[in-house]
Parts: C-alpha cells; sequence; structure tokens
C-alpha cells in the first residue's frame, strides 16, 4: 500500500504535464499535415534539431527567448523543406520522413561533438531555462495549486494553443480551406484556391509547432541536450494524431495519456521495477491505439457496406 501512495500521488499528475506537453506540440502540427493530406513521420528529426538549437542559443546569447525564436525559424525551414519534396516535387513522403529524422540524428551529433566538444550529453550553468510559472493564489488550493504551479510557461501555453489550432482549422476560411485539400483538393482548386499552397502552409506550422516542442524538451522539461532526445515522440504524436482523428481536443487527450503512462513508467522506477520494463509502456500504448483505430475503422467501412447493400435492395 505504501508503494501504490508512492506512484499514485500529485507527483505523478504534475509529471504528466510536463511529460505530455511536448508530444502535444508537436502532434497539433502533426494534424495539421494530417488535414492537408500529408503523412509527416519526420516530426521526431523536427523536435530533435529543435531541442539542439534551442540550448545552443540559450547558452550562446544568454536568453531563453532567442533558443525559442531560433527552434520555430529552424523548425519554419524544415518545413519549407519537407514540403518542397512532398508537395512540390511530389517525392514520397514516408521515405522523406524518415530520411529527415535519420538526417536530424546525424547532423545534432556531429554538431554537439564539434561545437561543445562533447559526446552524449551538453549540460552547462550557462544555458537559460525557459522561465517557471507561479501564482500564488493557487497555494491555498488544495491538488490544483501543486499541480498547475511551477510548470514551464510553454505547458501554459501548449493549452491555449490546441483552442487554436481548433477555432483555425474549423471556425477559419483558411482552416477550412487546408481540410479541404487533403479531403477535396479538386473541388478546391475549382474555388480558385491553389492545394499546394495550402499543404506548404500546413507543413510550415508543423515545423513550428515541432520548433516549439523541441524548446520545451530541451529548455523546459530538462535544461540540456542529449543525443536522440525526442526519443520516438514524434512518432508517438503521430499516433495520437491518428487516434485523436486529427481533431486538437481529442489528440490532446490522446497525448495526455502517453504522457501519463510515461510519468507512470517513471514513478515506477522508484519502486523498484525495471526500467527496461517501464520504458516500454507508452509505446505499448502507442501500438494498442493504432490496433484500435484500425479495427474500429474496419468496423465502420463493414458497417457502411452493409447499409449501402441493404439501401441497394431496397431500391431494387
Amino acid at each position: 500500500m505504501e508503494h501504490i501512495f508512492d506512484v499514485f500521488n500529485i507527483g505523478l499528475l504534475q509529471n504528466t504535464l510536463r511529460t505530455a506537453t511536448p508530444v502535444i506540440l508537436a502532434a497539433m502540427g502533426g494534424l495539421m499535415t494530417e488535414q492537408a493530406g500529408i503523412m509527416n513521420i519526420g516530426m521526431d528529426g523536427m523536435i530533435l534539431i529543435g531541442a539542439f538549437v534551442a540550448v545552443a542559443f540559450s547558452f550562446a546569447c544568454a536568453s531563453a527567448s532567442i533558443g525559442v525564436l531560433i527552434a520555430v525559424l529552424c523548425g519554419i525551414l524544415i518545413g519549407l523543406f519537407f514540403a518542397l519534396f512532398v508537395v512540390k516535387l511530389k517525392s514520397d513522403e514516408f521515405i522523406i520522413g524518415m530520411a529527415l529524422n535519420t538526417f536530424a540524428g546525424g547532423l545534432t551529433v556531429f554538431l554537439l561533438r564539434s561545437i561543445f566538444g562533447v559526446k552524449g550529453t551538453f549540460s552547462n550553468s550557462g544555458i537559460v531555462a525557459l522561465p517557471k510559472v507561479h501564482l500564488d493564489f493557487l497555494d491555498s488550493i488544495p491538488v490544483i495549486g501543486p499541480l498547475l504551479n511551477d510548470n514551464s510557461i510553454f505547458v501554459y501555453i501548449t493549452w491555449i494553443l490546441v483552442f487554436l489550432a481548433w477555432l483555425f482549422l474549423y471556425r477559419t476560411p483558411c482552416g477550412f480551406w487546408l481540410r479541404a485539400a487533403g479531403e477535396h483538393p479538386e473541388s478546391l482548386e475549382t474555388a480558385g484556391i491553389n492545394p499546394d499552397k495550402m499543404k506548404l502552409m500546413a507543413s510550415v506550422l508543423c515545423g513550428i509547432f515541432c520548433g516549439f516542442a523541441g524548446a520545451h524538451l530541451s529548455l523546459g522539461y530538462l535544461t540540456m541536450f542529449t543525443e536522440g532526445m525526442s526519443n520516438s515522440r514524434g512518432f508517438i504524436a503521430f499516433a495520437c494524431v491518428i487516434f485523436g482523428m486529427a481533431n486538437p481536443p481529442k489528440v490532446f487527450l490522446a497525448a495526455l495519456l502517453f504522457g501519463f503512462l510515461d510519468a507512470l513508467g517513471l514513478r515506477l522506477q522508484s519502486v523498484g521495477v525495471p526500467s527496461d520494463l517501464t520504458s516500454t509502456v507508452p509505446y505499448i500504448a502507442t501500438v494498442l491505439m493504432l490496433v484500435y483505430v484500425v479495427v474500429s475503422t474496419d468496423r465502420k467501412k463493414k458497417k457502411k457496406t452493409k447499409q449501402q447493400l441493404v439501401e441497394a435492395s431496397e431500391r431494387a
């Protein structure tokens, strides 16, 4: 019983918010490209590069804001690079995404050793972390106060961005055009809107969100850079997009589930559960998510086909 309280306490919920935030941010970018009809599995590389440049410029300029800004600018450039091959040159999006992930892994390792002269991890007191938010009036509220206080500012910004992503997609003409570029590009073109421009915009938005995710990972969640620190978060974000059907609130909840399982794995290590076992929990959940999506989609297709056959027989 004592071990249960050691695991399931307010610390678990706090860690859930912190570990889920980079996944939520990346997933918000992934759902933009998904809505535009692009399968972007290169988000892991985008996050990794964003994490590296955020640390590098935070250290060089003694400013977390500059680190975040450069991470976002790099995200935009990578988004344009991705769109050039996938949208303009019509290359296979899966191959480009995997190439981007491989390139990001190799580039960050090379730059880490060339610029900072270290292997594995770069940690220095000169790295300026993202500010933490503390609201005094929350101190008097049990559970809510400890949960919402003393988090990186990006935790709170992420909640706002989820709402803005929903607002953009479902309440603005530009969001409607972006969704139409994925669902009915011919109709959109007939209306005088270039679908490729919408796909380009979706790719750039994905780069921006992944830049934010990388910056939070290295300056908010941790204050260091470690080789491969994205740790497949881009793939998990993509799974959350599929599981949440590219709908911002649903994707947000799916990413929170991952954050909870990731935090649970870390807490279980503190009570003696082997790390090799606990580290697999989030990925097992990701696989189960995708299996559920495939099974439910198959059932819907069968039900729709059956309904069409019934209607056809009635008309006959």
